[in-house]
Formats: structure tokens, C-alpha cells, sequence
């Protein structure tokens, strides 16, 4: 089956790399982002987001020919939609999933659309998701048939495949990585595959739409409830005075446990969210999985916690200052080492959170980014060196650049990555 054309919609952490994957086949691309600003930076050859080895594609991928951004879909012979889903705002369930994303997107394709072309919809979703979409995409366009009607004579073939990659190894995780392919047809998943044998070097395994969407979900919801045990595990562990990370190593010695390592809470765009979609569409199954995402939301509230409890200790043992005087530094604002991405990190409402109810001045040490977010207003963003002469630092995510660190035994440390001992 040929491709000749591929649009890719949605031009952001997972959208770029894919289209940067395919163009470095020698395909011609064209990538669709309503942000005038991304689609401008991607066309000088350049990205607008932190991802190693990703410039160096893009570049070469639009110096060649192959790669062309642009705001409005245009006709080809392959859509992959890798827009955002979030939750809704307002929503009586807060964890409710919004398609609206999606819903855009593909009306935004279907003008387009022709007899034989393919539509993949990769944005992580709820379980029906798929179907969804290619219901706005049939009532957009009555003169062509779908999946949902016309089974495997349809004109248009439909298709869900998640990625599952690791932010700061996308490039080489999309090509290595296998694929779960969803079809809404046999022919659906056959014409899927062949569009991904492009550049994927895994295996594509070929499944159903529904069942591709809980695989997602699945795997995600999978790592969420064990991180939620090892969160649980360290908050017990500081109350009975015990070094969880100490704990973890020998527990870990025993051939069939594999105990994670905790943190702050869970962030990005995947496990902190995914989960969220299972236990919305099952609320009264969905016990473990509900209750793993309440522990993990839970951390960030601990660590302030331990904050306060810092701040008190620090003013005891310096009576001569007051709360104004101390400075608190936060290491790390992404949602895991050595990336740009702040979606739903637990750093970041962590250090929002502290620069709202600490009178002293509050310093980021974020080596990944060039400028704070204007939630932290008020906040300075500064260097590693600066951060180390703050009275109380608070380690939140494990950068490659604050492992060798080392601070002042006078110094307040709350160390939730493990990065300097007990």
C-alpha cells in the first residue's frame, strides 16, 4: 500500500517526532498546528520544543523537502491526529476526558478527505474515542462511507494506534518501540500497518480500536498504581523513621520484587491523566486504579506539609531571622528528569503552592527552561549556584545536573527523588 502524502495534526511532543519519523523516509509530510508560532519555527527548520536528536531531524527533514508545517489540513492520503486530551473544565467530575481536541481535528480534516484515505487517531483517549471521531468525520462528510456503516467497504478506513514512548528518548523509542494497531476493520488495521512499516522497526500487532485504547490506558494506569505503593511506601517510612530509598534497595534484592522509586506525585501528560479515563467510564470497578490516582494527587499536599515543617525547624534553630528572610529554592519544576514538559507536574504546583503562602523569596532552579511560567510570578528563575545558598531546598525532580550536589548540613533539605541521601 502506498503513501505518497501524510498529515500529521497536531504538531506538539508526539505530533513533531512522528512527522519528523516519516519525512526522514523520504515521505513528503505535512504538518497541521493552529500555533502560527510552531508552525513558523518548524518551517525555518527548527523546533519549539526540548526533545535530543529531534533538531537535528526536523532540519534535515525540511532543508530536503520533506517536511512542511502549515495551519490548515490539506489533501493526502494519510491523517494522524496527535492532539491534546484533557480533562473538562467545569465539569461536574473533574477527571471527565474533553474530545474536543479531537472533535476539532477531525471535522478540520474531513473537508478533505477522499475514496481511500486513512485516519489515525493517536491522541491517547477514552475507550470509544475512535468511533467517536469517525462519527463527526461521517456527519461532516455524507458522500463518503466509514468503517462504522459500511464495515470493510468503507471509503474511508479508521484506525486508533497509541504511542508509548519515553520523553527524552522519542526518536529512537517511535522507531524501535512495537505498536498496538486498532483498526475498525481488518482492512482498517492492514492499511494502519503499512503506514507505520514506514519507520517503525518493532512490531505492529494488530487488535481492535476499543481494545487498543484500554491497552494505552492499561499500560499507564499499570505504572501509576505501583508508583502510588512506593509514594504510600515513603510517606510511612518518614514517619517511622526509616530511609525509603535505603528500604527500596534491599527490598529490590528479592528476585521477584521490583519496587519503584517515589517521588513528588506524577505528572505529564500520560500516567497522571490515562488512568482518570478508565475510572471515568467504570467509577464503581475501577477501585485500585481510582485509588492509586487519590494517593499520587495526594503527594504534592505531603511534601508542602513538610515544608511548613522545615520552615518552622529552620526559624527555631535561627531565631534572629524571621519567615521573610528565608529563602526557599525548588530543584526541578518538569514532570521528570532532563525534559522541558511542565504538563501536570507535581514540581510545578508544588513550587506554585510555596510561592503563594511563603513571605520569603522563593528561586527555581530549572536548567530545561528559559523562562518561568506566569504562574510563578514573583518567583526568580536561577542557577544551580544561587540555588545552593538557600536556607531551605527542596529537590523535586532528579536532573541529570543535581545529582553531584551537595548541600550545607545547615542547610533545610527536602529530598524527594533520593538525589542526596537520607
Amino acid at each position: 500500500m502506498s503513501f505518497e502524502t501524510i498529515s500529521v495534526v497536531g504538531l506538539g511532543y508526539i505530533g513533531l517526532p512522528t512527522a519528523a519519523a516519516f519525512a526522514s523516509r523520504k515521505v513528503k509530510v505535512i504538518g497541521v498546528d493552529v500555533n502560527q508560532k510552531a508552525v513558523d519555527t518548524i518551517n525555518r527548520g527548527e523546533i519549539h520544543i526540548v526533545e535530543p536528536d529531534l533538531d537535528a531531524v526536523v532540519r534535515t527533514a525540511v532543508a530536503d523537502g520533506y517536511l512542511r508545517a502549515t495551519t490548515k489540513p490539506e489533501s493526502a492520503d494519510a491523517f494522524l491526529i496527535a492532539v491534546p486530551t484533557p480533562f473538562k473544565k467545569g465539569a461536574i467530575n473533574d477527571h471527565e476526558p474533553d474530545l474536543a481536541y479531537i472533535e476539532s481535528a477531525s471535522k478540520s480534516i474531513a473537508p478533505v478527505l477522499k475514496k481511500g484515505d486513512l485516519v489515525i487517531l493517536e491522541s491517547t483517549s477514552p475507550v470509544g474515542a475512535t468511533e467517536q471521531m469517525a462519527a463527526w468525520m461521517a456527519e461532516a462528510r455524507p458522500d463518503l462511507t466509514f468503517p462504522q456503516t459500511h464495515g470493510v467497504d468503507s471509503d474511508i478506513r479508521v484506525a486508533h494506534c497509541p504511542e508509548r514512548v519515553l520523553p527524552g528518548q522519542v526518536i529512537r523509542e517511535l522507531v524501535q518501540n512495537d505498536r498496538v494497531i486498532g483498526g475498525m476493520t481488518p482492512r482498517c488495521s492492514d492499511a494502519a500497518c503499512s503506514l507505520y512499516k514506514i519507520f517503525v522497526e518493532g512490531e505492529c500487532v494488530v487488535s481492535n480500536a476499543r481494545t487498543a485504547e484500554m491497552c494505552k490506558l492499561t499500560e499507564n494506569s499499570f505504572r501509576d498504581v505501583n508508583i502510588a505503593f512506593a509514594n504510600e511506601l515513603s510517606i510511612i517510612c518518614d514517619k517511622l523513621d526509616i530511609n525509603v530509598w535505603e528500604l527500596i534497595r534491599l527490598a529490590n534484592r528479592h528476585p521477584r520484587v521490583n519496587i519503584l522509586q517515589p517521588g513528588p506525585g506524577v505528572g505529564g501528560h500520560c500516567i497522571a491523566v490515562d488512568p482518570w479515563f478508565i475510572v471515568s467510564s467504570a467509577p464503581a470497578e475501577a477501585k485500585l486504579i481510582g485509588t492509586a490516582r487519590e494517593v499520587n494527587d495526594a503527594k504534592p499536599h505531603w511534601v508542602l506539609s513538610k515544608f511548613k515543617e522545615k520552615l518552622f525547624q529552620f526559624l527555631q534553630n535561627n531565631s534572629e531571622k524571621k519567615v521573610s528572610d528565608v529563602t526557599v529554592a525548588c530543584f526541578g519544576l518538569a514532570f521528570k528528569a532532563n525534559i522541558d514538559d511542565l504538563r501536570e507536574s507535581p514540581a510545578l504546583e508544588i513550587a506554585k503552592k510555596i510561592n503563594s503562602i511563603h513571605n520569603g523569596n522563593v528561586v527555581v532552579v530549572e536548567p530545561n527552561i528559559t523562562k518561568l511560567p506566569t504562574s510563578l510570578d514573583g518567583c526568580e528563575l536561577t542557577s544551580v549556584d544561587v540555588g545552593l545558598t538557600a536556607d531551605i531546598i527542596i529537590a523535586l525532580v532528579d536532573h541529570r545536573e543535581f545529582r553531584d550536589l551537595k548541600p550545607k548540613t545547615t542547610q533545610m533539605v527536602i529530598d524527594t527523588r533520593g538525589l542526596w541521601g537520607k
